[in-house]
Formats: structure tokens, sequence, C-alpha cells
């Protein structure tokens, strides 16, 4: 299963729509978004996509309760279960605990991917270029047997979207 991971849009709606538009391009089967939405456009923007998602709340988006009822949004941390592997997402990452098969969160801005003890903890950075000139998200395939991770990276004013593909081996329990 392909599933896209977004985090940290901010404001910036049109960095989100790019990052959005290449995972469903892409394959993407579902989308998550670790917080910082921040614009309800940009939740439009998932739940318009045709593409099932989850999105948490960020520390920036207290105002966006009162759309709770209208999409998808949770609170950290929250777990469920896709292709028979159990995530856990969050956008602070305080609960950083091996309690998962994938643990996602956002908050940093920083790209982080690493694999301890078959737990993968994974953020995918920032869409909203604010920390650095790039915008950055993944795509995360779950197969039985391993993790396949293709980050995508855009410097701002650029049309070209880079990827670096990533591989983990997962042992089923």
């Amino acid at each position: 299963m392909k599933i896209g991971i977004i985090s940290d849009t901010h404001t910036k709606v049109k960095k989100a729509r790019r990052a959005i538009n290449t995972l469903i391009e892409d394959g993407a089967e579902f989308i998550i978004h670790a917080g910082d939405i921040v614009d309800v456009e940009i939740l439009n923007l998932l739940h318009e996509s045709g593409v099932e998602y989850v999105a948490v709340y960020g520390n920036n988006d207290a105002h966006l309760a009162e759309f709770h009822t209208q999409f998808n949004l949770v609170q950290e941390p929250y777990y469920f279960k896709l292709a028979d592997t159990k995530f856990k997402l969050m956008h602070l990452p305080f609960y950083m605990a091996p309690d998962a098969d994938v643990v996602v969160f956002g908050h940093t801005h920083e790209f982080s991917l690493e694999f301890v003890n078959n737990t993968l903890f994974v953020n995918s950075g920032e869409v909203c270029a604010r920390n650095k000139p790039t915008s950055e998200w993944i795509m995360l395939e779950v197969e039985e047997k391993s993790y396949k991770i293709a980050r995508y990276t855009r410097e701002n004013k650029s049309d070209t979207i880079e990827k670096k593909n990533f591989k983990y081996i997962r042992e089923k329990k």
C-alpha cells in the first residue's frame, strides 16, 4: 500500500496542493498529514482529493477545531491500522515510544527517517519551505517484508521535483 505523508504545510496552499497532487499521481492510496495544517483550504484539498486521509492537529491548529466534524482530524497520539501495519500519528515528537510499527510525526520541519528494532520513525519534513528553501514530503510503500520510502524535494521557484529512495527490511510480528 502506498501512503503519502506530508507535514507542516502552514499557510502554503499551493505547495500543499503540489505535494498532494504528486503523491496521488504516484499512486498514493492514503494520505497522512502530520500537523500544522494551519489553513482550512489544505483540509479541503485533502478532503476533495478522492483519497482517504487523516490529519492530526499541530500546535498551530487549535483554530481548526471548529471544522473537526467536517474533516478527518484527530488528536495526538492517534493509533490506526493500514496494510496490516500499526501506525502512531502525532505532530509533536513527545510520544516516541516504539509502540507501533510506524511512528509518524512532524513539528521539527526536518526530514527524519530511522528504523530501530523493527519500528520506522518518520518525519516527512516541511511542505511550507519556511526553515529552508525546499518543500519536502514522502511516499511510504508498505510491503509485507519491507518499507520503501521515496523522499520528494522541490527547491523554491523550481519546476523540478527530486526523488530519493530508501528501503528497510521489516520482520512481521
